[in-house]
């Protein structure tokens, strides 16, 4: 019902969860995304519309719009924000099958400093890996494929494209930064996937030596998330998917357990807060649910919120 607006929400109390701030996002259709940047100082908006609308956020909360960026020839799906000791750079894909990465070179003024037209369909998912692999960016697309574009000292940009799954891969998110570099995929086959950059050939292989995930999502699975590194040790992941459930993976002790969480509808999004403690998920209910383990590690939700 709220399609053309931004909604700003205070998970601070993870119980207790409230709409704090609705305003126009001044697009023309659907919006698709909404990000912060790292320091919460600029809000990026991305929708149906083909447009990328960049708001300051102002000390006394206030908003105001500061770019547009166009550029994109359909819907723009997602978009991501690198580390900021690389600059302001957000990057953005869309159904048009491209990726662009954006620069800010000076206060609001923008510039396209990168294209990537390698993929032959929608591109569906995009995620920076952490800062101490340098700007390295995941595409997922559903022509089957995993890009990895690398920029270089020289300035150059670089791509290496993976067969990740068959029929599409809708969502690609990065490992906490660890002895080898990993990331997760979902797709249309119904898997998750794990990779690792090979030291030896320099190339992306399915790390089948870390644990092959088992089969368990029915539909298509519409969202991965690794969470942020956490005091145990253990490697934690989110999955959602069409067949209604959020899987999480618990990897302790070199294998793989999991929790399977049943939900009311097809659910199309997980989110970690940023200690990986809280788990965000979103469904076509339009309800946002937060889930926490409690101390025997069974999952309960602490939290809901919605559009109205």
């Amino acid at each position: 019902a709220h399609q053309h607006q931004l909604f700003l929400r205070d998970a601070a109390m993870a119980a207790k969860v409230t709409v704090m701030e609705r305003l126009p996002a001044n697009h023309e259709d659907l919006i698709h995304d909404v990000q912060l940047d790292y320091y919460g100082k600029q809000l990026a908006s991305a929708g149906s519309d083909r447009r990328i609308k960049i708001f300051d956020v102002m000390e006394d909360g206030h908003r105001h719009l500061a770019a547009e960026l166009t550029g994109h020839d359909g819907p723009v799906w997602q978009l991501a924000w690198a580390h900021p000791q690389f600059g302001n750079i957000l990057a953005s894909c869309s159904y048009d099958r491209q990726v662009f990465v954006w620069k800010e070179h000076s206060p609001q003024q923008w510039g396209l400093v990168h294209k990537y037209l390698g993929h032959e369909g929608s591109v569906n998912s995009i995620a920076w890996a952490p800062r101490e692999y340098g700007l390295q960016l995941a595409c997922a697309s559903s022509d089957e494929n995993v890009a990895i574009l690398t920029h270089h000292s020289n300035g150059q940009w670089s791509s290496q494209m993976l067969k990740a799954h068959k029929t599409g891969v809708n969502a690609v998110s990065w490992a906490p930064a660890d002895h080898a570099q990993r990331f997760v995929t979902g797709g249309c086959d119904n898997l998750v996937k794990i990779w690792r950059l090979d030291e030896l050939s320099q190339t992306w292989v399915e790390d089948e030596a870390y644990g092959t995930l088992p089969t368990i999502h029915t539909d298509w699975v519409r969202d991965v998330a690794w969470a942020p590194a956490v005091g145990n040790g253990d490697d934690v992941i989110a999955s959602c998917s069409q067949d209604k459930r959020v899987i999480i993976w618990t990897r302790s002790n070199g294998e793989w357990k999991t929790r399977v969480l049943q939900m009311g509808c097809q659910i199309w999004s997980v989110s970690w807060s940023a200690t990986g403690g809280i788990l965000a998920v979103a469904g076509g209910d339009h309800q946002v649910t937060l889930w926490k383990a409690d101390a025997l590690g069974e999952w309960r939700q602490i939290g809901q919120m919605s559009e109205d």
